[in-house]
């Protein structure tokens, strides 16, 4: 069962937020032989998630990892160049939400404290992408409660009224200030068009017509005839 505006997503919805976000290039091919050594026989939806998650974990802890070693300069197991104070200092848990549910990730301490991962930034709570996830799922008109609902049977996650609406409250902070932006005083072309779409409104999913304007700028004309 998936969750809806008013009841249930169809299979073709769920695939639409699954794909949200993913125009990237082929996915990586792993080595057969790792592959037999994570997969010995048949195994159940259970035990794909866990070797899923498990998998997670350990991609993105050897990924801060290498952080880790570029920021020191030396890899681990190695000694610290001459004259070098800062070194590693063990490691601190941290509990991420990937979109397959939550995994608890050791993320490498430095001495001086000067290391702050890229891939997971510090007081970061939320991998990438699942911020897309809840976009997608409010922009398709679904509630807060039905997004925590979502994400809970589908991933096993539980997060706070309060957590998707920070989320959704992020873009719409964004999208103010893009619509707020100053504009030029001339725009030699202009397009007008209008989108249907489904917007929530007191409660109500309705269809509602969004009038975009795209305007070329003189220069962008100037650079096309040369």
């Amino acid at each position: 069962m998936r969750y809806k505006s008013h009841g249930y997503a169809d299979e073709e919805e769920e695939a639409n937020l699954s794909a949200s976000g993913s125009g990237r290039g082929p996915l990586p091919e792993l080595p057969k032989e790792l592959l037999d050594q994570l997969v010995k026989g048949p195994m159940t939806p259970t035990e794909v998630q866990d070797l899923m998650l498990a998998f997670n974990k350990a991609v993105i802890e050897r990924a801060m990892g290498a952080e880790m070693n570029l920021h020191l300069g030396y890899p681990s197991g190695q000694s610290k160049p001459a004259g070098q104070a800062n070194e590693r200092n063990g490691a601190s848990g941290k509990t991420v939400i990937t979109d397959r549910g939550p995994v608890r990730v050791e993320v490498p301490r430095d001495r001086d404290g000067s290391f702050e991962p890229i891939l997971i930034p510090k007081h970061e709570r939320r991998f990438t992408g699942f911020d897309e996830r809840i976009i997608a799922m409010y922009a398709r008109g679904m509630s807060v409660r039905e997004i925590q609902g979502f994400l809970a049977e589908q991933y096993g996650t539980e997060v706070s009224p309060d957590f998707i609406s920070s989320v959704t409250d992020e873009v719409m902070a964004e999208a103010l200030s893009w619509q707020s932006r100053p504009l030029e005083a001339m725009y030699p072309v202009v397009f007008f068009d209008a989108l249907r779409v489904k917007i929530r409104d007191d409660g109500v999913v309705s269809n509602k017509a969004v009038y975009l304007a795209l305007g070329i700028q003189a220069d962008v004309l100037a650079q096309g005839v040369q």
